[in-house]
């Protein structure tokens, strides 16, 4: 059937956006034989199918009206509780009536969207950032203005000259294992961010999916947890978490953070987009997390991704050698890696990727990632997945495709 739909109805906004590189890498991923570093997705084998499938019959239970009725658009007033006491185990002070409950965190770069970007507005991101936040924002019609990340996280010197001179609307960051760099910032770098902000009266946003999911240590308290420290830089942070990769993104549960005036304009534009986040799965998630399975899962998933990440690593290491850079992440999802050209070797991941493709491995180029000046020797390689012998099988079809 042939489309003969005008496009020139189409909302201008949309000339802003692309349509994302990783979907459109998972056209390649059901070819049969293809290893995939490219998702961020958890590793399915590692959900708690019994935990989640006893909470949903306890949801039932025990609360079947609001599991199968609509809902306040806030929330599941048991589970903003569980997730207040979610955050508080882990430093950060917070009442229910503190968050909302969303459709996945992603809802809530949404909702800031909708909120607090008018066209032409500055926002400042990480060079690199989520590939979703860049088409969330520009959607708005934000101007995106990136700050530079290395090991350590953001670059607060350069965040802060930035800050100064183009005085955004607020600055996007993730702390702790981020999407796609794999950095975490460091704890005198998050205590500076959180008294600029204060001094500058700079909107602070901390996306934190990955927090929980470390290695050895626990990272560095949350910019909500040690915003109790900073006078005053409560009322400039606002703070999204996720149950997605610590339990299950089936269930599309999701918070937010923020200060009063901002939580009430969201869930009036919450109202506009789903009504409420599905009942029945926040009922199940409350259930779920007043259960305590949370932490034995979780104790079971680190030691998995820990194993996965230092194979694939040392797999780099081993069979690319000089011809790959990259910081060992110490949580999170990703090894976030730059082609060096050392000995001749290629620099350019996209061109990489096709042939990667075509030795059976498949990875995202690292451009994408950028929303200025991007960086088109960089990549990122995904562990959670795969398991050792794919880890490694699929690191010697790297070598193939970049080394011949």
């Amino acid at each position: 059937m042939t489309d003969t739909f005008n496009t020139d109805l189409f909302a201008t906004r949309l000339s802003n956006v692309e349509t994302s590189a990783i979907r459109e890498l998972f056209k390649v991923l059901g070819k049969p034989g293809i290893i995939s570093f490219g998702g961020g997705f958890p590793d399915p084998k590692s959900f708690d199918v019994e935990g989640i499938a006893q909470a949903a019959q306890q949801a039932l239970q025990d609360h079947p009206v609001a599991a199968l009725q609509y809902g306040a658009t806030e929330g599941f007033e048991p589970l903003r509780a569980e997730i207040a006491a979610l955050m508080g185990a882990k430093g950060a002070s917070i009442d229910a009536s503190d968050l909302i409950v969303t459709t996945g965190s992603q809802q809530a770069l949404d909702l800031l969207g909708k909120t607090l970007i008018s066209p032409g507005d500055k926002v400042i991101v990480e060079g690199p950032t989520f590939l979703a936040t860049i088409q969330c924002f520009r959607l708005y019609g934000a101007e995106l203005i990136t700050a530079p990340v290395d090991a350590n996280g953001v670059d607060v010197d350069a965040l802060e000259a930035l800050v100064a001179q183009h005085k955004p609307k607020f600055v996007y960051l993730i702390p702790t294992y981020g999407n796609p760099s794999g950095a975490t910032l460091s704890l005198e770098r998050r205590k500076r961010l959180l008294n600029m902000a204060v001094q500058t009266k700079t909107l602070l946003v901390e996306d934190d999916p990955y927090g929980d999911l470390y290695f050895d240590a626990p990272p560095p308290p949350s910019l909500l947890a040690l915003s109790q420290d900073v006078p005053g830089s409560r009322s400039h942070l606002v703070h999204s978490g996720s149950l997605s990769k610590i339990l299950s993104p089936g269930l599309r549960v999701g918070w937010m953070v923020a200060p009063q005036a901002l939580l009430a304009k969201a869930a009036m534009c919450k109202q506009f987009s789903d009504a409420n986040t599905s009942t029945f799965a926040q009922a199940t998630a409350a259930c779920y997390l007043a259960s305590g399975r949370l932490d034995e899962a979780l104790t079971k998933v680190r030691a998995i991704y820990a194993q996965r990440a230092q194979c694939m690593c040392d797999a780099l290491e081993r069979e690319l050698g000089d011809a790959i850079s990259f910081t060992r992440p110490l949580g999170g999802l990703f090894v976030w890696a730059k082609l060096t050209g050392a000995n001749g070797a290629p620099t350019d991941s996209a061109a990489l990727a096709k042939r990667a493709i075509e030795q059976g491995v498949a990875f995202v180029p690292g451009a994408p990632f950028f929303a200025n000046n991007p960086d088109h020797s960089s990549l990122r390689l995904s562990f959670a997945t795969m398991s050792e012998d794919l880890i490694e099988a699929g690191v010697l079809k790297l070598k193939q495709a970049l080394l011949g």
